[in-house]
């Protein structure tokens, strides 16, 4: 390791100040410079029950980060020459060829154009824990927009979606969870990068405290709630059940910790290869931190302009605060339901893994407790 002394106790001092004055209750944050493991930081509690304490091995729920690897997943498909982004879904995955969704693309599922973001009617907790029938019903859905226009985003269809794809694609038809730790963790020893834990890990998970647990529901019949039920949410509740734990839930259901998933975004912000392993080329790296076309505002969102890239990750922007601590003209990302986010920018080769367990929704991107942090780790780095 090359871990940077100073801008490890700076960042330790950010995070520290975090839990003090902005009530965060655990954080991890994790950080990869030109391929080197320089930041490796943690503090507060894991699970305010117990008093367990966070460590640099805690485990913790990402929600939507998990999507970076869905996306990345069918990169490394493409990049074998497997799938190509223009074909239609159904050319892999014939079942999905119905109700005129006979045209959407790969690269329509990678950003969020299929016209389908609603997820299958009465969707259970049990259901998202059973990918064949998740997958079943996904494909059979009807389109609730037109194929390949405007964007709407696939909440949580997203992961099931890309990760089918990838399936059908895979000569060994692999399942997802399994593809994920054997094409992408494995060869870069990435080793907390879970998407379905095995039972050995469960001891290390941080316990969630959601904040925002008194906000009301959203309305019933929203295409919000369509495409995120609300027997579904992203809350404790759900996304602690064991079974919920264990199961392959590709676009929301990551466990990481901060190190690994550092880790993950290194590889993208080193243009694909890191410490002589490549998993994609630069050319297709680039091609994914290129913004994508119509990035307008997306009715599932309540009309947010929402800033995706072409290759299915987000992008940093000011006027949106889960994403406004990222910086860099093509930095790509993803943020998490909660606030945890992480991120790479292949023209400065930094990656940036927050994780955490207090759940909140910040107003602007100042509120977000890890925006000072960010700011940290760059200045601390020389990157501002």
């Amino acid at each position: 390791m090359a871990i940077n002394e100073n801008a490890n106790s700076a960042v330790q001092a950010a995070i520290q100040q975090a839990i003090r004055e902005q009530g965060e209750i655990g954080i991890q944050v994790a950080a990869y410079h030109q391929g080197k493991l320089v930041i490796d930081a943690w503090g507060g509690i894991a699970d305010t029950a117990t008093g367990r304490a966070v460590d640099g091995d805690t485990l913790f729920n990402v929600f939507s980060v998990t999507k970076a690897v869905a996306a990345t997943a069918v990169h490394v498909q493409a990049e074998k020459g497997l799938l190509d982004y223009d074909a239609p879904i159904a050319e892999y995955w014939p079942e999905w060829g119905c109700h005129g969704k006979e045209k959407a693309t790969v690269r329509d599922a990678l950003t969020h154009r299929t016209g389908t973001p609603q997820m299958p009617a009465g969707t259970t907790p049990e259901m998202i824990c059973d990918w064949d029938a998740m997958v079943t019903a996904i494909a059979a859905l009807e389109p609730l927009l037109p194929v390949g226009d405007k964007p709407a985003y696939q909440s949580m269809s997203f992961g099931w979606v890309l990760g089918e794809i990838v399936r059908r694609t895979d000569p060994l038809q692999r399942p997802f969870g399994q593809f994920i730790q054997e094409e992408i963790c494995k060869p870069f020893g990435i080793s907390d990068l879970w998407v379905g834990i095995p039972d050995r890990v469960e001891s290390r998970i941080a316990r969630l405290v959601n904040a925002n647990a008194a906000d009301p529901k959203p309305a019933e019949g929203s295409l919000f709630v369509k495409s995120l039920p609300n027997n579904v949410q992203l809350i404790p509740e759900v996304f602690e059940r064991p079974d919920v734990r264990r199961a392959c839930i590709a676009a929301v259901g990551g466990i990481f910790n901060a190190r690994s998933e550092a880790r993950f975004w290194a590889i993208l912000a080193q243009g694909g290869t890191l410490d002589g392993v490549k998993l994609l080329s630069r050319e297709r790296v680039d091609a994914a931190c290129v913004p994508r076309i119509g990035n307008e505002p997306d009715p599932v969102y309540f009309n947010a302009v929402m800033p995706l890239s072409e290759g299915g990750y987000w992008m940093g922007s000011d006027t949106v605060p889960f994403v406004g601590m990222v910086k860099g003209a093509r930095a790509i990302c993803c943020p998490g339901a909660g606030a945890s986010i992480g991120w790479a920018d292949p023209d400065t080769g930094l990656a940036v893994a927050f994780c955490h367990n207090r759940m909140i929704r910040p107003k602007t991107s100042e509120e977000h407790p890890f925006y000072g942090i960010a700011n940290t780790i760059r200045s601390s780095l020389g990157l501002l």
